[in-house]
């Protein structure tokens, strides 16, 4: 059996085409209708010129509609590239001119201004406007399977998964068919013993980021409907777990707390069977925090990236026994620590089936990141004799001070319920004396007065040795993170900073 993405929606639509398979704001698709509606699809595009190997980028707001134009590149055998609709025009032709697609897809008439050089145009969406109707086309179009779905090979490149790279430029993580299927397979995914509950799966991600489409295959691969929802805000959330009663939801750490905020106590959580988190270290009385609200149900920590999927999981049964872990090694994979030995810390590596094969015409880039066929991760980990892994941090976000090295995560953790602070990150500030000082960036409540360096020692003195506590204080409205992960974004602090006189030397 292949293991091809454009699958497994065939295979459940045999079974049972009429169950859902998946919703937005009210509308509903089932396993039938979409798998015809992608084979329509992929017969459009094929019309337009797309080819297998061909690249297509598709640029919407949150809509049904790139459901099937991600399985139709899927059977058509080319490769899907979802990008952010929020970018700027600049930002946009710069992905395009990286990418070089054979066809650009977006719901605005005429395309981003000013990114279209030479990329033929499809719109989805808008009744009129420059480029092709690809709805039109569509409807036009053959329900039967593309043409040369037959030659297809599960080791052929499925999709690129755009992140920003340490220059800011565009760095896409391609992933095969193979890959894929294998990250959201039951047991390789996140509900390893299968959904409880036939409520579906809630996905909190948006479309263009590597999570949501994890949980729209993981919710296919488990023949059951994923719920998207316009944007990951509490209300919103909240509102199609009253409507269509999902049975699973994984939240980022920043998501959760939205959820959790006591604004919304009154809100009925329980369908919830399934209370996930995760995406890199999460503060233990987080997970408290989300165990007393749904108490009826589980709570997995996951670990994981772009480019090598689920990597480490910490399940429900574990939560008490292991706080601060994000778990052992998850199949298919294998983790490791690159210093050796228990208790030792060193980058976290991990090999495996489930890996992208590489950074789309960045052969530099993914020569250092995969050198023999490991995924290097650029976190900071260790492992207790049981195999259980602990982050510590980024390798390049480590806090030289005075000779010692300081983990921003660590301090972040100490520094929580700090009174009148809502949000807080650390950073590393150049010091003459030490090479580097840490840095408590707050976030402060209403009304809250910011607190001095003293106190803030005192309050981390019984978890933290001296040279890990903060020497500097600094407070900005709010800490910038990646919109999809949450995670911080220490360079941004520091841009900030230098705006701000006084603040950063």
């Amino acid at each position: 059996m292949s293991l091809l993405i454009g699958e497994i929606v065939r295979l459940t639509a045999r079974m049972t085409p009429t169950a859902v398979a998946a919703t937005l704001r009210g509308r509903r698709i089932t396993f039938g209708e979409l798998d015809r509606q992608a084979n329509r699809t992929a017969n459009a595009l094929a019309g337009l010129g797309v080819r297998a190997g061909d690249r297509v980028a598709w640029s919407t707001a949150p809509t049904l509609r790139t459901l099937d134009g991600f399985l139709g590149c899927a059977r058509l055998g080319a490769v899907f590239v979802p990008v952010n609709p929020a970018l700027s025009a600049t930002e946009a032709e710069a992905v395009l001119a990286y990418l070089e697609p054979r066809l650009f897809v977006s719901d605005r008439p005429d395309g981003p201004a000013g990114t279209l050089s030479g990329v033929p145009f499809a719109r989805v969406g808008a009744t009129s406007g420059g480029g092709s109707d690809l709805d039109a086309l569509t409807a036009r179009a053959s329900a039967t399977a593309p043409a040369g779905a037959d030659r297809l090979a599960d080791t052929d490149p499925h999709i690129i998964y755009l992140t920003s790279g340490s220059t800011g430029q565009p760095k896409g993580a391609l992933v095969s068919h193979r890959a894929s299927w294998l990250r959201a397979s039951p047991g390789g995914g996140t509900f390893t013993t299968g959904i409880q509950g036939s409520g579906g799966v809630l996905c909190s991600f948006p479309l263009y980021h590597y999570g949501g489409w994890h949980y729209v295959l993981e919710a296919w691969q488990n023949r059951t409907a994923v719920h998207l929802v316009p944007r990951a805000d509490a209300v919103a959330l909240i509102d199609v777990v009253r409507t269509e009663h999902p049975s699973a939801l994984y939240c980022i750490p920043a998501v959760w707390e939205r959820l959790l905020d006591p604004e919304h106590h009154r809100a009925d959580l329980s369908a919830l069977r399934h209370a996930d988190t995760g995406t890199s270290a999460v503060p233990a009385e987080l997970v408290d925090r989300i165990k007393r609200r749904l108490p009826a149900s589980t709570t997995t920590i996951l670990y994981g990236s772009t480019e090598a999927g689920r990597m480490a999981a910490l399940h429900d049964t574990d939560l008490a026994r292991r706080p601060g872990s994000v778990g052992r090694p998850a199949f298919p994979g294998a983790l490791w620590v690159a210093a050796g030995g228990a208790g030792r810390i060193g980058e976290v590596q991990v090999t495996g089936p489930a890996l992208m094969s590489g950074y789309h015409r960045l052969p530099v880039e993914t020569a250092a990141a995969l050198p023999d066929g490991a995924y290097r991760s650029g976190d900071l980990g260790w492992l207790d004799e049981d195999g259980y892994l602990y982050l510590t941090g980024r390798a390049r976000e480590v806090i030289r001070t005075g000779g010692e090295s300081v983990s921003p995560v660590e301090v972040e953790a100490a520094l929580h319920g700090l009174a009148g602070v809502v949000d807080v990150a650390v950073i590393g500030l150049p010091d003459g004396r030490w090479g580097e000082v840490v840095c408590a960036v707050l976030v402060l409540a209403p009304g809250a007065a910011a607190p001095e360096v003293d106190a803030v020692r005192r309050h981390v003195a019984g978890r933290l040795a001296g040279f890990k506590q903060p020497r500097r204080v600094v407070v900005l409205p709010s800490i910038p993170r990646t919109p999809a992960t949450g995670q911080v974004q220490r360079s941004r602090i520091r841009e900030s900073l230098r705006n701000v006189a006084g603040q950063l030397p």
